[in-house]
């Protein structure tokens, strides 16, 4: 049996030692929001906050993690960084197939947390191990500079201008 601290509860998961936090959590303690991607730790589908850091976990360990915190997206809204992500990721909504994004809002909340104002530069080296096939990066952007202002981001769009007519 292996101790973990799970969303501030104490679970006692009977696996060995090597296997990923990412089965435990799906497997054995039934936490599935956080997803298999790529099983590599490149496309940041399982990533999970061990003690308020962003990890890949479907290549953690679960005998490596000792008394470390393990926040899933079950829990993140406890936080008032997740809070703040997972409101402004509704009201920019970015939510397109939704594959990856309990591992984007996990990242996006790691950063909130540990820088409140962040730049684009910060977003993007954030958020560069997450993949989102659906490529809805800017609206990803735009909803963590919602959730660090907790003002409203305003979304360029395309639209196509009508024909004209030949005369």
């Amino acid at each position: 049996m292996i101790d973990l601290n799970i969303n501030g509860q104490s679970v006692a998961v009977n696996a060995p030692e090597d296997m990923p936090l990412l089965w435990a959590l799906r497997d054995i303690v039934g936490l599935t929001g956080t997803k298999f991607g790529c099983g590599i730790a490149q496309c940041g589908a399982c990533t999970v906050h061990l003690d308020g850091q962003p990890v890949r976990s479907c290549v953690l360990p679960v005998g490596s993690i000792g008394k470390k915190a393990i926040t899933t997206i079950e829990a993140v809204s406890q936080t008032p960084a997740g809070k703040s992500i997972q409101k402004a990721w509704l009201d920019v909504d970015v939510v397109q197939c939704g594959y990856c994004q309990s591992g984007q809002i996990m990242s996006a909340a790691a950063l909130i947390q540990r820088t409140p104002n962040p730049s684009d530069a910060d977003i993007d080296l954030a958020m560069s191990g997450n993949v989102c096939r659906c490529c809805t990066y800017s609206r990803i952007r735009a909803a963590i500079k919602q959730a660090a202002t907790g003002k409203a981001e305003v979304l360029q769009s395309v639209v196509a201008m009508p024909a004209r007519s030949a005369s």
